[in-house]
């Protein structure tokens, strides 16, 4: 017998009793978390715009020298591929923002698809803690929309794999697809998660300190 999970063999969700665990659930916290990225990634494209015409301009979310969203928009890691990192947002999150809302509506997407939005969905989070790392380290300074875009595609990383977990989407052997159905079913992705954004939050405020509301 293989060790690997076939598509006819693939888990109904239904089957992971609780509301967190629904289609409802899953689909709407994405749905709303792409949303914020997607508001966040406008507000950060209209501010490139305006940095490119004047790299001194100042904006709203410039609140002193620790939170400024003209310090990391003028560095050149905010735009790594030519263009603003900004308008990657602006095509990412309309595809999300589909995929929520059609599997809202009953649609089940084939499991080469959800698959591949996984993948492609991961690169995308290791783009945005790269961007992340950078700000706190080597920038020096945070932008408030930038940090948002990094929750939001937390969270829209975090529900997308908890789908593909509950429906075996990932390929995973047997023993592991188990493994990460347990992992799930007992919520540790929730409390994983929580965990995660306090330890992000603590270490900002370790390094920055009162910089932060200076």
């Amino acid at each position: 017998m293989s060790d690997v999970l076939h598509d006819d063999q693939t888990l109904d969700p239904l089957t992971v009793k609780g509301f967190r665990h629904s289609r409802q659930w899953v689909f709407g916290t994405m749905l709303f978390s792409a949303l914020v990225s997607l508001t966040a990634s406008f507000v950060l494209s209209y501010d490139a715009v305006l940095l490119a015409a004047n790299p001194t301009a100042e904006l709203s979310c410039n609140v002193n020298e620790v939170l400024s969203c003209g310090a990391v928009g003028v560095a050149w890691q905010s735009s790594l591929f030519g263009f603003p990192n900004a308008f990657l947002g602006l095509i990412a999150e309309p595809v999300v923002i589909t995929i929520a809302v059609a599997s809202l509506g009953g649609v089940r997407f084939p499991r080469w698809f959800m698959f591949s939005a996984q993948v492609v969905y991961t690169l995308g989070l290791i783009f945005a803690y790269w961007l992340f790392y950078q700000s706190m380290f080597v920038i020096g300074a945070l932008c408030p929309w930038c940090l948002l875009v990094t929750l939001s595609t937390t969270l829209v990383f975090m529900t997308l794999l908890h789908w593909n977990i509950l429906e075996n989407n990932l390929y995973l052997p047997a023993r592991a697809q188990e493994r990460a159905l347990s992992f799930v079913r007992s919520d540790a992705d929730v409390f994983l998660t929580a965990a995660w954004v306090v330890l992000m939050i603590a270490g900002v405020v370790l390094k920055h300190g009162s910089k932060l509301f200076g």
